[in-house]
């Protein structure tokens, strides 16, 4: 369906404004995110205010990058955009979802089965297994990755078009009034209920209203497919006008449709034995957890309701991939850095892609090894134009396609109109490919593999990864976003927010954070030393930089790279008072620390007079920021100690304000004091430990997500007896029967030998395993006697979301940060977004 500007105007009640000149465009693309313009011309961006952003702000942004199509709630001055449209509504996000609800009901009449699915966990899984299961079937348009919120739905509805045949979108919701909506988009005739278990309970008062809210999903539902134990003695819920929907439910009772008879669990697979329509059926699939086996007999029953044979479904249930939900970034051969997306090949994934790409490739070049696109019915010519144009708008420098439909639809175009900026290589197949693959190939640039599964491209990530040894700290990026907004949810609209990525940021990699950061637009990044700067500026990172510890041989490491030092004493304020003035600078931004309590660095109170005119006779430097250290604020029984600093630097802060003349901004919150103390916000805050996942005032007032997951593999397994030792000095004494497993991590990696002798635990295999002995430089050893079936190889994790790095640090009797920016530069970091 085509929508012009016009009629999206006339569906959404909105007045025109602009230029009448200008035509009536043809709208493809929705925008929210000025950082995601695909087609300019042909896009509408939908102005959303949100609780820190407001959508208004970035018209200037996208006007000059070619956008002319804008749905607001505040008119701009329209003189300054001459060529553009405004739609004027109440409220963007209401009106965005208005469109969505119109472009669905325009599929209403041609029946097409829409799959609306709604539950606490499995919901993304479900939905990416009925496509495996579907495709061959279906033209399928679904949810990218797990777009089921307020504006990913929308988005995903967009998809759809008259060359579809089924529908499968995912509804998530964390609060009451919110399915509602939901449901008006989506519309499904089929509704899918996956497990309810405690995810997003917080939003609700109890399980049963959250499960009243999510089944509000399935109001026009003619069929619902559910767990037995989800659905049972809650069927009154569906009552009310209209016919009553079908529940399709398996579980062991007799009256279930599919009642499960038996489940045997192999090593690598899981047999289920049922009843189905009066006959003995079995599948087997290649998964044992019981997740898995609840979305694999919940996706039986859909595939079974649309028409699909068992027998087919049997065999492809033996097939099912695992879903990977996540953008991994990798140290790369060469120098390189490497995004492995080796999952999936579509558009709309394609895009996220690529703006992850952008994210992380800095000022590096960008290539992007790409498969066919087998999820689109599009032209196929008209697909690989659209998909070349995207890559030439990310900046894309080399594009190295395989498979036949990429290779013919691009020489093709290629021939019509050659591409100079944009180098294209062609390959048959990944076989092809990889016979005469080269590592001199690739040298100092972001590498993004992306390609449908049946691609094998895990092949290609194996040749382009570089090879470090089996222990890795996992840093979620993801969970940075979500940290970052839960703290800045606290802050008042005008609060500016600093992030600390100090420390190679806590051990989890500096350019890589600050790349994210700098993504989701925080306003300042702090750094310790001026070569972290360096490092920044390097990456591609342009946010301001403040250099907390500025030396006098890094000053013209500072100006060169544009970092903002912290001057924090008087001497080091002459020192580079005077670098500034040789250079024939003027107002260079620098910061001003303030001693109030901390005794470790800063100026006295008493010295802002002095400060402020050695400041206003050079010139050579201005004030950015005036800051002080809290010494307590997470400690309840410091609370006056930490009220007597934020008075203190206030007056001083303000003495020194009024001596310059002009404004200063002013910052005290850390982490703790963000939560603790709302009136200590000031003009802006700096977020450290909090960003990476722990909550260091203990207030559980935030919901946080840890970051980081330290992982490494068993080396060995060995099996001893009563008296014998394990590791040095004969510390560790097994006193039964034992059987100990050695893992590949020691002190060498930043695990501390405080953690030895039976203080700390790993776990394996999903259960907790003691450290027995003392810990080596490159070995750890565990007690794994009363944990069955672990073999060399299985994964460890050392701390993550079930082994929180506060407990590490407790069994350490130390803090998280000495965990984190312990962990050794030898163990390799994998970043991934979800």
């Amino acid at each position: 369906m085509i929508h012009s500007l016009s009629h999206i105007a006339s569906i959404i009640g909105a007045p025109a404004a602009g230029d009448p000149a200008a035509g009536d465009p043809v709208i493809e693309f929705l925008l929210l995110d000025s950082r995601k313009v695909i087609s300019p011309v042909s896009s509408l961006f939908f102005a959303l205010k949100g609780p820190r952003r407001d959508g208004h702000q970035f018209i200037p942004e996208l006007y000059r990058k070619g956008v002319r199509n804008f749905v607001v709630s505040e008119m701009p001055a329209i003189s300054l955009y001459p060529d553009a449209h405004f739609l004027v509504v109440r409220d963007t996000l209401q009106a965005l979802q208005q469109l969505a609800s119109y472009h669905r009901r325009h599929f209403a009449g041609e029946e097409i089965p829409i799959v609306g699915i709604t539950g606490s966990n499995g919901k993304t899984i479900v939905k990416e297994w009925l496509y495996q299961l579907l495709h061959k079937e279906f033209s399928i348009a679904r949810s990218p990755r797990s777009y089921n919120s307020q504006i990913g739905v929308p988005l995903s509805i967009w998809q759809l078009n008259s060359q579809h045949t089924l529908g499968i979108f995912e509804a998530g919701i964390s609060q009451t009034g919110e399915m509602e909506a939901l449901e008006r988009m989506i519309l499904p005739s089929i509704g899918i209920l996956t497990n309810i278990g405690e995810a997003h309970n917080e939003g609700f008062r109890d399980k049963a209203e959250k499960f009243a809210e999510k089944i509000k999903l399935f109001r026009h539902c003619r069929v619902i497919i559910a767990r037995e134990s989800d659905i049972t003695g809650r069927e009154v819920l569906f009552s009310g006008k209209g016919d009553q929907p079908r529940i399709i439910s398996w579980g062991h009772s007799a009256n279930n449709a599919l009642v499960v008879e038996g489940i045997l669990k192999r090593e690598n697979s899981t047999l289920i034995r049922f009843n189905f329509q009066s006959s003995q059926q079995e599948i087997v699939i290649p998964f044992t957890d019981d997740a898995s086996v609840e979305n694999a007999l919940t996706c039986f029953l859909a595939a079974t309701h649309l028409g699909l044979g068992i027998e087919i479904i049997t065999a492809r249930l033996l097939n099912l991939q695992p879903v990977n939900m996540r953008l991994e970034l990798k140290k790369g051969i060469n120098q390189c850095t490497l995004i492995n997306d080796s999952y999936s090949a579509d558009i709309s994934s394609l895009e996220i892609a690529l703006n992850f790409l952008d994210q992380q490739a800095g000022i590096s070049k960008k290539t992007v090894i790409l498969s066919d696109v087998l999820e689109s019915a599009e032209d196929q010519r008209e697909l690989y134009s659209h998909i070349l144009s995207s890559l030439e708008k990310h900046k894309v420098s080399r594009l190295i396609g395989i498979g036949d439909r990429i290779s013919g639809a691009l020489r093709h175009l290629m021939s019509q109109s050659p591409r100079g900026a944009l180098s294209i290589e062609l390959y048959s197949s990944t076989e092809a490919y990889t016979q005469q693959f080269l590592s001199v190939q690739f040298r100092e640039e972001t590498i993004l593999v992306k390609g449908a599964r049946v691609f094998g491209f895990e092949r290609i990530v194996q040749l382009l990864e570089q090879k470090l040894h089996q222990t890795v700290l996992e840093i979620n990026l993801s969970s940075v976003v979500h940290n970052l907004k839960e703290y800045q949810r606290l802050l008042e609209p005008q609060v500016k927010t600093m992030v600390m990525v100090k420390a190679f940021a806590y051990g989890s990699g500096g350019a890589e954070i600050a790349g994210i950061l700098q993504y989701h637009k925080v306003d300042y990044l702090g750094v310790a030393y001026a070569d972290e700067g360096v490092e920044l500026r390097k990456a591609g990172i342009l946010l301001p930089i403040m250099v907390l510890n500025p030396e006098e041989n890094t000053f013209e490491a500072i100006v060169d790279n544009n970092l903002e030092p912290d001057i924090y004493s008087f001497e080091l304020f002459k020192s580079f008072d005077q670098y500034i003035r040789q250079e024939g600078l003027q107002h260079y931004p620098v910061h001003v620390e303030l001693e109030t309590g901390m005794n470790r660095l800063g100026f006295p109170a008493d010295a802002m007079g002095m400060l402020a005119g050695l400041l206003g006779s050079s010139g050579a430097l201005k004030v950015q920021t005036a800051f002080s250290h809290l010494v307590g604020s997470e400690d309840p029984e410091e609370d006056a100690f930490t009220l007597g600093q934020r008075e203190k630097f206030i007056a001083a802060a303000a003495h020194l304000e009024e001596r310059l003349g002009y404004p200063i901004m002013k910052h005290i919150s850390n982490s703790a004091a963000i939560v603790r103390y709302p009136q200590l916000q000031l003009d802006m805050v700096r977020l450290g430990i909090g960003l990476y996942g722990v909550d260091s005032a203990d207030t559980h007032r935030l919901d946080l997500k840890p970051v980081t997951t330290l992982r490494s593999t068993v080396a060995q397994v060995k099996h001893l007896k009563p008296g014998e030792s394990v590791s040095y000095n004969r510390k560790g004494i097994v006193k039964r029967d034992s059987v100990i497993a050695t893992v590949r991590i020691g002190y060498a990696d930043g695990y501390s030998r405080r953690l030895g002798n039976g203080r700390a635990s790993m776990i394996v295999n999903g259960r907790a395993a003691p450290v027995i002995g003392t810990i080596c430089m490159d070995m750890t050893m565990l007690d794994i006697t009363d944990i069955p079936g672990v073999k060399e190889g299985d994964d460890v994790i050392v701390f993550g979301k079930d082994l929180p790095i506060a407990q590490v640090a407790a069994w350490a009797e130390t803090i998280p940060y000495e965990i984190m920016t312990g962990i050794s530069q030898r163990v390799k970091r994998v970043y991934f977004e979800e």
